[in-house]
Order: structure tokens, then sequence, then C-alpha cells
């Protein structure tokens, strides 16, 4: 998928060219994730769900390669054989994108409510097994949990933003407890994740996707050591984000 590593560039490294050039290139993107879109959507009328995923995942390392966007993945193996929650660093809408091109069809996305009000990403989303989060209204954020719990205590493997958004500034927002309450509710580990590059490859305030090297890295998975289910949760949740901002090198935004 990927050239030798000898002959990549380093994560988040960007071609220099002119500013026209640029545009240029990000509306060609945007038209080719376009036609890649609809054409993953067309496949979601096809039974099963891990054929669904499958198409999605092909359609976003294929979106990632015409774009310049090369993605190295490392210490995959990590990922556990059974059920799992990973959880990774938000810094761009690229973001699930590319964790989808590089995990396994058996995980599904939670994803804040406000993506179930853009059309085509909805019915995409929808169809992958992905899961909707409200994170304003407590009510409806409550059923939303409830609804989660019930997926994870049926064997699924889930992955979480925990940030549940990015900032316009390099760095790492405090994580939201959901997915470690999750993780300690199912007694199963946390695999943390490092992504690099796409803040670079498509920065929070520029519409114009550029090519820039991505990568992903697999940290090892943590179980929780605590008993008590509220321990648990914190103990996972700290010990997750520290190890992601150990490997991220960005500033700690939570501490500023």
């Amino acid at each position: 998928m990927t050239p030798p590593s000898s002959e990549r560039s380093p994560p988040g490294s960007q071609s220099r060219a002119p500013a026209g050039v640029r545009v240029v290139y990000g509306v060609y993107v945007w038209i080719v994730f376009t036609a890649l879109a609809m054409s993953a959507v067309a496949g979601m009328v096809l039974p099963g769900l891990e054929r669904r995923r499958r198409i999605a995942r092909g359609a976003a390392r294929a979106l990632l390669r015409i774009a310049g966007m090369p993605l190295t993945v490392k210490w995959g193996e990590r990922i556990p054989a059974g059920q799992c929650v990973i959880v990774a660093n938000h810094s761009s809408y690229l973001d699930g994108l590319v964790m989808m091109a590089a995990l396994p069809p058996r995980f599904g996305f939670v994803i804040k409510r406000e993506m179930s009000r853009v059309p085509l990403a909805n019915l995409l989303l929808r169809r992958i097994g992905s899961h909707f989060v409200e994170r304003f209204n407590r009510h409806r954020g409550a059923t939303d949990a409830r609804r989660l719990i019930r997926s994870v205590a049926e064997g699924r493997s889930l992955v979480f933003f925990p940030e549940g958004t990015f900032a316009p500034q390099p760095g790492l927002l405090k994580f939201h407890t959901g997915a470690f309450a999750i993780a300690a509710r199912a007694n199963c580990p946390v695999v943390p994740v490092v992504v690099r590059g796409t803040r670079s490859a498509l920065p929070p305030k520029n519409p114009f996707p550029q090519p820039s090297a991505i990568e992903i890295e697999f940290l090892e998975p943590i179980v929780a050591t605590c008993e008590a289910m509220d321990d648990a949760t914190l103990e996972l949740r700290d010990r997750a984000r520290t190890a992601i901002l150990s490997g991220l090198d960005e500033p700690d935004l939570a501490a500023a």
C-alpha cells in the first residue's frame, strides 16, 4: 500500500506548490472524493455489514492513494483478535476516513450526531454500522450511551475519538470518559492510536486538501487494573491519553 519507509516522506510533510496550484489540486481531490463516495453509497444496498464495510474501506484507501496521501500503518498486529475499544487523537475531518482505511471491517465508528444531518454521509455511515452520539442534549446523549453499551455487550468492537472535536491549533484536548466507561463495562482492552499527518492533509480551517504523508501507529493495548467501574474508567482514560500524548509530539491543550 505504501512505498518502502526509506522512500516515504515524514507524516505531515506537504508539497510547497504555489497557492493557485494547491487550490486546483484541492478541488480535484474533492471531485474524486465525491465520485468515490457515490460509488461506495451505491454498494451500500448490498446485504452484509462486513461486505459494506469492505467496500467503504476500499474507497477510503483508493482516495488516499489518488490524493497523494500515502498511508503508513505501524504495529497493526497490536489490534487484539477479540473485542476491543480503539481510541485515537482527532485533528482533521480526514481522521475517520484514514482509520477506516487502516482497520479491519469488524469495527464500528462512534460519530457526533451532527454528521447524521449530512445526507450522503448519513446514509453511508449508517449502512456501515456507525453509531451517532449526541454531545449537547443530556437526555438524548444518555440514550445513545445505553445503545452503545448494548452494542459492546453483544461483542462488537468500536472506534472513538474521545476528544469529541478538534482544535484549530495542534495539540491534544481533554478526553471524555464515554469510550473508557464502555470498555470498563465490557471488560475489554483499550487500544490507543496516534494519527499523524491528517492536520496537514486537511487543516481544520482550510477547505482544500493537500498531498501529505499520513501515519497511524497502534500502541500497546491497555487493560484496567482497578476493579471499581468508575476507577477503571478513569484509569483507562488517563493511561490512554498519556500514551497518545507521548507519541503525538504535540502540546497538551488540556493543561493550558
